[in-house]
């Protein structure tokens, strides 16, 4: 059972005026290990008397919006671009960015490392080495 159905059980039920024990008892026999908590039960039982309709769950926000967009990424390859000697904390400062982005954009995203303080690209091509 999914917990959809787990909390259709819980609201018939309830509507039936069973105690939530006895409805835990039931779900616990049915399901073994799948059953959910006591507290569970109880709280899903106290909604449904409250009047909760819904056995979905409620929308809640998504992940928050990154701060690594193609913009941000831009800034810090114009910044490295034009000073290949700038440490993360400096690009940090420069773009509002956090540590943690910057060092993301800089590594993941340019696919940079630093190599006797200045910035270079991972895999260098034949015309770079020379």
């Amino acid at each position: 059972m999914n917990k959809e159905q787990i909390r259709a059980y819980i609201k018939l039920r309830t509507a039936l005026n069973m105690q939530p024990k006895s409805i835990f008892d039931e779900l616990c026999t049915a399901l073994r290990d799948q059953a959910p908590s006591y507290n569970t039960v109880v709280r899903w039982s106290k909604l449904c008397r409250e009047g909760r309709e819904e056995v979905e769950d409620e929308p809640r926000p998504g992940r928050p919006v990154t701060e690594t967009t193609s913009d941000n990424i831009e800034k810090v390859l114009h910044l490295i671009d034009n000073g290949p000697y700038f440490t993360i904390d400096e690009i940090q400062v420069k773009t509002g960015l956090s540590h943690g982005t910057t060092q993301r954009i800089v590594s993941d995203h340019l696919k940079l490392k630093k190599i006797t303080a200045r910035w270079i690209p991972n895999q260098l091509t034949d015309s770079q080495r020379a």
